[in-house]
């Protein structure tokens, strides 16, 4: 089973990739995923999609919408139970952005994940 800072640092990796099985792949199968950009683009949903299936459609939708898309990391900091990378995003729509994403872990997967920025 990965650490939560080898499951950090596995994200970011595949997120770079844009390897959508990749990133599924480090999440339970009932996570839950919170963040501004959901709220806006999806304003139904309060902000929060939940489980696999719709997380991997939100990642998927981003690499396509922005195939330059990508994730500088700043900082990973993480205990037994949770990481928090922040991070640069650098994306063709815009200047760079700081990040931070916290992710809680329960046997090795990501259960919960939560953005936070601007």
């Amino acid at each position: 089973m990965l650490t939560s800072h080898a499951i950090a640092v596995a994200w970011l990796d595949a997120f770079n990739r844009h390897d959508v099985d990749g990133l599924i792949a480090l999440y339970a199968d009932d996570a839950t995923h919170t963040s501004p950009k959901i709220r806006v683009l999806h304003p139904e949903t309060g902000g929060t999609i939940v489980g696999k299936p719709a997380i991997r459609a939100w990642w998927a939708g981003a690499v396509a919408r922005l195939p330059g898309l990508s994730y500088q990391a700043a900082t990973i900091t993480a205990t037994a139970e949770r990481a928090v990378i922040e991070y640069i995003r650098h994306a063709p729509d815009g200047p760079p952005m700081p990040i931070a994403e916290a992710f809680d872990l329960r046997d090795g997967r990501v259960v919960a994940s939560r953005v936070y920025h601007g």
